[in-house]
């Protein structure tokens, strides 16, 4: 079954825009299972840089789907403006599908997320003020509103009875927000309704004929394994899946369905928001990668906190994905440093851990010891093979899979497409077969 997922094996920013962009070429289909607009992939064609936020990466080639399926929730007015500015840019964006069954952010969700989040101050968890955790959360709770609703007034309006006046009572008592009409929210939701009708369809059947088919998919996450729900560095993590199994329950395939998985890692770490970050570097050097690797939020704007690779979580995010190879990207930002170091393992109140640690408290009290290796100042923008890279560079990526235990296949030197190292004869789906 040719289903492959690419999965964020750091705190997400890991490149998995590239990732898609490269391996898209060969597939019929793009599919984006979970997050919301609080994600961003960054792909690079020659001078043109397109940065997307809820449209799956595959909506830059010409012979694919992109889907955005079940278990992300959905901006329509981001959704709506992003589709607007690729249109414009000359993409064609009339093969993408959005799944009924995705839930919907609606005004009161990013309102309630902005206000939680002031209301904590300093012990806010840094979320992207974009109303993904009230949505989820209104799934959980049952009283969410689905991409369906939007195509019927009288049925959205009869859900929006249900939880408006809950939402408003929240806003107005616990954070003295402004509240929300009803016929307005009907009115808006009507709207994207209208534009977005004949988008909206049973993305999991879709999916699946795809596949029963034949046809190669991808199954891209947003964020990274350390960020997920239930195995991240909680509470400063998002509020949906993004690991392997995520791509199942918000992509529409089952186990037995996923032919790959493939992990995305940077050569160095980096995290936006707040929480333990062992290998965080605060100093010159930081500064410098954070730097050339032009580290800010494609979303957010947000500067992006920087660190020396960590083998303990990634180790552990390759385990928890079951990743049968890694991508690993921006090799090229380390290029002019004297030496470069690796996590291997954690000083914890006098212990030596080697392995991720479930407590995010103990995580903060984690001292990280390094690896030293070589540096190499040479640029490796025109490698294409391993054999193109300085020996130091090379020997980098090499300690970098043994630490991992999974084969690195491919190796970006660059930000464009053509910017890649391959390694390996198969490092992506089989190939498309075109006449």
């Amino acid at each position: 079954m040719p289903a492959t997922v690419i999965v964020g094996l750091q705190w997400g920013d890991e490149g998995k825009g590239k990732t898609t962009d490269f391996l898209a070429e060969q597939v019929d289909c793009v599919v984006r299972y979970q997050g919301g607009d609080n994600a961003g992939h960054t792909v690079v064609l020659g001078d043109e840089v397109f940065k997307l936020h809820l449209v799956p990466s595959g909506i830059l080639y010409p012979h694919i789907v992109p889907v955005i399926a079940n278990g992300v929730v959905v901006n329509p007015a981001t959704l709506l403006r992003e589709l607007d500015g690729l249109a414009e840019r000359g993409i064609d964006v009339s093969r993408l599908r959005v799944s009924r069954n995705a839930h919907v952010i609606l005004p009161y969700h990013i309102a309630l997320d902005s206000a939680m989040e002031a209301r904590l101050a300093s012990a806010a968890v840094g979320t992207t003020h974009r109303g993904i955790g009230p949505a989820y959360a209104d799934r959980a709770w049952r009283t969410g509103i689905r991409m369906e609703d939007l195509l019927d007034t009288n049925v959205l309006r009869a859900k929006l009875q249900r939880v408006l006046p809950d939402r408003n009572v929240i806003l107005s008592a616990a954070y003295g927000a402004e509240t929300f009409e009803l016929e307005a929210l009907v009115e808006l939701g009507a709207g994207w309704g209208d534009r977005l009708r004949e988008r909206i369809v049973d993305t999991t059947d879709l999916v699946q004929q795809a596949l029963a088919r034949g046809d190669s998919l991808l199954f891209e996450g947003a964020q990274g394994t350390l960020l997920d729900l239930d195995h991240g560095s909680y509470p400063y993590v998002t509020s949906s899946n993004p690991i392997a199994g995520g791509a199942c329950t918000g992509g529409g395939i089952g186990p037995l369905q996923v032919d790959e998985v493939i992990g995305v890692a940077k050569a160095y770490a980096t995290r936006v928001g707040a929480g333990p970050f062992p290998t965080e570097l605060e100093d010159a050097i930081g500064e410098g990668i954070a730097t050339r690797g032009r580290e800010v939020g494609t979303t957010t704007g947000r500067p992006r906190r920087v660190g020396w690779f960590d083998a303990l979580p990634t180790r552990f995010a390759v385990e928890i994905n079951s990743a049968s190879s890694i991508m690993l990207n921006k090799l090229d930002i380390l290029s002019g440093l004297d030496e470069v170091r690796v996590c291997v393992g954690y000083d914890i109140d006098g212990e030596r851990v080697e392995r991720w640690p479930a407590s995010a408290d103990a995580l903060a009290r984690a001292i990280p010891v390094y690896e030293t290796h070589p540096g190499w100042r040479e640029s490796v923008h025109d490698a294409r093979s391993l054999g193109d890279l300085p020996e130091e560079a090379r020997r980098y990526v090499t300690r970098l899979e043994e630490l991992l235990g999974v084969p690195i296949h491919l190796v970006s030197v660059g930000p464009e497409r053509s910017q890649t190292i391959v390694r390996s004869v198969r490092p992506y789906p089989a190939a498309r077969h075109r006449r």
